[in-house]
């Protein structure tokens, strides 16, 4: 039904990274940087469900390691150092910006999933290897589809509010 998505689930991350996104987005989109904020958001929708390519790679546990705070940060450094390289501008306080905005881009893409995937029975392990603790919200299972159209909704309808009050404020 879904042709290229594998899980349907991923509807459900790709509305928490937009509702999780749009506020950063939107700074960084009223600071004149709306070519940005729209990469920063495509990067962040894309990114989202990567921590479920454990399912894929042999001897990784699903919800294992790439669903821990500690993965958060590697992607989030990944993706300023991808930035560093990437940019030239003609300020040094305008690339730190970028690379900053980077950082904070991966991070909180793979900190929506940890959210959405928190709202399960099955939970998740964000502090892995420092605990072993389980934390759960337990609203809905991952494979409900109104909870993900749900999701999906809020996050496309967080990004349209912000488009709008960029739109107003700018």
């Amino acid at each position: 039904m879904f042709g290229f998505w594998s899980h349907m689930y991923q509807v459900g991350h790709y509305g928490v990274a937009l509702l999780l996104y749009t506020p950063l987005g939107a700074a960084v989109a009223m600071t004149g940087y709306e070519g940005a904020a729209v990469v920063g958001a495509v990067v962040c929708v894309a990114v989202s469900t990567s921590p479920d390519l454990d399912h894929r790679v042999p001897m990784l546990d699903h919800r294992g390691r790439t669903h821990t705070i500690v993965f958060a940060l590697i992607v989030g450094i990944g993706l300023a150092a991808a930035t560093s390289v990437l940019i030239a501008s003609p300020s040094p306080i305008v690339d730190v910006g970028f690379v900053l905005f980077a950082f904070l881009v991966g991070t909180l893409s793979i900190g929506s999933h940890l959210l959405a995937d928190a709202l399960t029975p099955m939970g998740i392990r964000p502090f892995w290897p420092i605990s072993q603790q389980k934390y759960t919200f337990e609203v809905t299972t991952a494979a409900n589809p109104i909870a993900n159209y749900v999701l999906f909704a809020l996050g496309v309808l967080a990004a349209l509010a912000g488009v709008a009050i960029v739109t107003a404020v700018g």
